[in-house]
């Protein structure tokens, strides 16, 4: 079922407009008593989940028990991330999600339909994890708060995804992003149905019917002013509140080139992106975009490590962000890369294929590292000087007489040429 479903391209939705839609919503389920909410971590700092989170506290009050950050493999949130996030939320309501441990397999995907949806091209069972907290913790609301977004490994974020990866254990983690590199992030990106998407539905739906689910979900997009609004809220248990969602955010966040960009500058904030593993977005989010042998320059002046996860940085520095071939050999040759497929899958997803070039500009690693997992190194200083992101505008720019293409924020978008889409 649908409760709420407001939104379009040209919408612009207030923090008023979120409260209206968010409590009445929660008055048509009925009263609630024990109520769990999952919302992103900070990675999502955009998503507009924080306000919602915080609604959703003064809405239920003490019937708010618990507060899962849904951090999937990332690490948890310090006590100014969730200040910044969540000010209203008490501490003492937040439960941390730690992906190795605390997970239950509820279920499994049939190989067979696993097979089928992936062309054959995975065929194993797929195990569908997640928290003890949602599985065993006798909520009778569990609210998945969350924005819908092309998303490199299942196509458009959000949704199932939040529950069996964001609250997901190592198996359902690795298997999932490796199906998701396997079968190809540009085969996927931008679209609601993938195989992915069928994999994750098919366990809520096989699995989860008992549980009491309610998915709030935004889309974000820029104002006619360049700032982030929020065009559109979806709350519902249904397919159709996500495929609604995701229909609004095809149109709002996605952004087709009539010219492949032979230069593009990605601009990673610093307060949000500290890993390659999510800084990695400037490389997902505009592949579809970049011209064959041009450059993708990423000024990442926070970026201090590769993996959020101790193991899995260590194995992005040890293999690098090679081509697919290279990674798949890798895997076939390497036990603890096969112990890992979310790693792996990460290198492929960082990899260019040898088709235009990477220059990243970390503020906190050095020249070693970045050569070392196969990128190559620029001076963040040099070129913020070239590239000074006050003076530029998303899009096309042109300075001392070169041509490129600026995006401030990768995540909050998915840009493609024509002939690749």
């Amino acid at each position: 079922m649908i409760y709420i479903s407001e939104g379009s391209p040209t919408t612009v939705l207030t923090n008023d407009d979120l409260r209206r839609l968010l409590f009445d919503a929660l008055k048509q389920i009925g009263p609630r008593k024990k109520v769990l909410a999952v919302p992103p971590d900070f990675t999502r700092l955009n998503s507009q989940a924080g306000p919602l989170t915080c609604m959703t506290h003064e809405y239920y009050g003490e019937a708010l028990v618990d507060v899962m950050p849904a951090l999937g493999t990332h690490v948890p949130m310090p006590d100014w991330q969730l200040d910044r996030m969540y000010p209203t939320v008490p501490k003492s309501l937040i439960r941390e999600h730690d992906w190795r441990n605390d997970v239950v397999t509820v279920g499994e995907v049939p190989a067979d339909f696993v097979s089928e949806v992936t062309e054959g091209i995975y065929e194993k069972p797929w195990p569908a994890q997640m928290n003890k907290m949602l599985w065993e913790g006798g909520h009778d609301l569990i609210l998945s708060i969350g924005q819908v977004v092309p998303h490199e490994v299942i196509g458009m974020a959000n949704y199932t995804k939040n529950i069996f990866v964001g609250t997901g254990g190592v198996k359902g983690i690795n298997e999932s992003h490796f199906i998701g590199a396997a079968y190809g992030m540009e085969r996927m990106m931008g679209r609601a149905d993938t195989p992915l998407r069928r994999i994750l539905n098919e366990a809520q739906d096989r699995f989860c019917q008992h549980l009491p689910l309610l998915y709030v979900l935004t889309v974000v997009g820029p104002g006619d002013d360049g700032k982030l609004v929020t065009r559109g809220l979806f709350i519902g248990d249904s397919h159709d509140c996500f495929e609604q969602a995701a229909a609004l955010s095809l149109e709002v966040n996605f952004n087709l080139l009539d010219e492949a960009p032979k230069k593009m500058v990605v601009y990673l904030d610093p307060e949000e992106f500290h890993s390659t593993w999510l800084g990695n977005k400037s490389i997902y989010r505009t592949r579809m975009a970049m011209a064959d042998e041009g450059e993708l320059i990423v000024l990442a002046p926070e970026v201090e490590t590769f993996g959020e996860d101790k193991e899995i940085d260590r194995l992005i520095r040890k293999y690098g962000y090679r081509t697919t071939p290279e990674v798949m050999k890798a895997v076939e040759e390497n036990e603890e890369l096969r112990d890992n497929l979310s790693a792996a899958a990460h290198l492929i997803h960082g990899s260019s294929e040898n088709r235009f070039k990477v220059t990243y500009c970390p503020g906190k690693l050095t020249r070693e590292e970045i050569e070392g997992v196969g990128y190559d190194y620029g001076s963040l200083e040099e070129m913020s000087v070239r590239y000074p992101i006050d003076e530029l505008k998303d899009g096309w720019n042109e300075r001392n007489g070169e041509r490129f293409f600026y995006i401030s924020n990768p995540a909050l978008g998915l840009w493609a040429h024509r002939d690749r889409f």
